[in-house]
Order: C-alpha cells, then structure tokens, then sequence
C-alpha cells in the first residue's frame, strides 16, 4: 500500500512540476504555433518540441 501511495505522490509532484515549467515557458519562450513548421530553423523545431514535451506531460 505504501509504495501505491508513494507511486500518486510522485505522479502529483512530476505533473505539478511540469504544469509549473509550462506556466514559465508561456512567459519566457516564443509562440512559434503560428509559424510554418516546415520553414522553422532548428534551434526553432527545438524549441517547439520542447514546449510539446512540457505541454504532453503536463496534461497527462
């Protein structure tokens, strides 16, 4: 029973984290959502798959 609780525990803890990166990658980073995926530079589809990442993971 304990390792199911410490299993939710660490589940609330990596989503609060990644709804937190979210909230500061929202502030800090560029919209590139508008943009043509196609014509992005590379640090530029990096970015994006980044923000994908935190977005993925903060939903779940």
């Amino acid at each position: 029973m304990t390792i199911e609780i410490q299993s939710v525990k660490y589940k609330v803890m990596k989503k609060s984290f990644f709804r937190f990166l979210n909230t500061i990658n929202k502030a800090i980073l560029p919209k590139l959502s508008d943009k043509d995926p196609n014509k992005l530079t590379k640090i530029q589809r990096g970015i994006l798959a980044y923000r994908y990442f935190v977005l993925i993971n903060s939903m779940d």
